[in-house]
């Protein structure tokens, strides 16, 4: 395994991005696994700008995103969804419809297992882009004695609610 260290945040953005940008030019149609919250913004800022300038096509590529909040719509200016399209797919030339990110509303049994297909749909994902939370979770994972692999609606511990509280108008929402 090989280790990177970079000198700083910003080169470990550019980094990964060249990192993604060279997978998509090698296999177009790739499978790419994606993470919201502020880490990765840097990542796609730098995406949308090789996309601008020519140096990447995203129109084969295929994303899959592993969380959402319950409740929530996909254009609520909280949700992944709209995290998503605002920091990433409204600016590069992605189609859409090659996007997935969970369903907030409806049965949430349903929309996991949803996303459960989404995720074997054509195999692993060629690349997966992950954030761990102040608390050890990945994708509202929360750490504890068991993991779980299929896609589950997981009860935030009251440390993840408090990290992410700053997003919404009140912690309850």
């Amino acid at each position: 395994m090989n280790i990177i260290v970079t000198e700083s945040y910003d080169a470990s953005a550019a980094f990964v991005a060249d990192m993604i940008a060279a997978l998509i030019n090698e296999k177009p149609a790739c499978k790419l696994g994606l993470a919201t919250g502020g880490t990765p913004v840097p990542i796609y800022q730098k995406l949308i700008a090789k996309n601008a300038a020519g140096e990447v096509d995203f129109s084969a590529v295929r994303t899959v995103n592993l969380d959402e909040y319950c409740g929530l719509p996909g254009d609520h200016d909280q949700s992944y969804r709209y995290f998503m399209d605002t920091n990433l797919f409204n600016h590069v030339n992605i189609d859409k419809a090659n996007t997935f990110v969970a369903n907030g509303l409806g049965d949430p049994a349903a929309n996991a297992a949803e996303l459960d297909a989404k995720v074997a749909e054509g195999g692993p994902c060629d690349l997966q882009l992950l954030g761990i939370g102040n608390n050890g979770h990945i994708a509202f994972n929360e750490a504890g004695d068991m993991l779980t692999a299929e896609s589950h609606i997981e009860t935030l511990t009251e440390s993840t609610i408090r990290a992410n509280a700053r997003f919404f108008e009140k912690a309850e929402d």
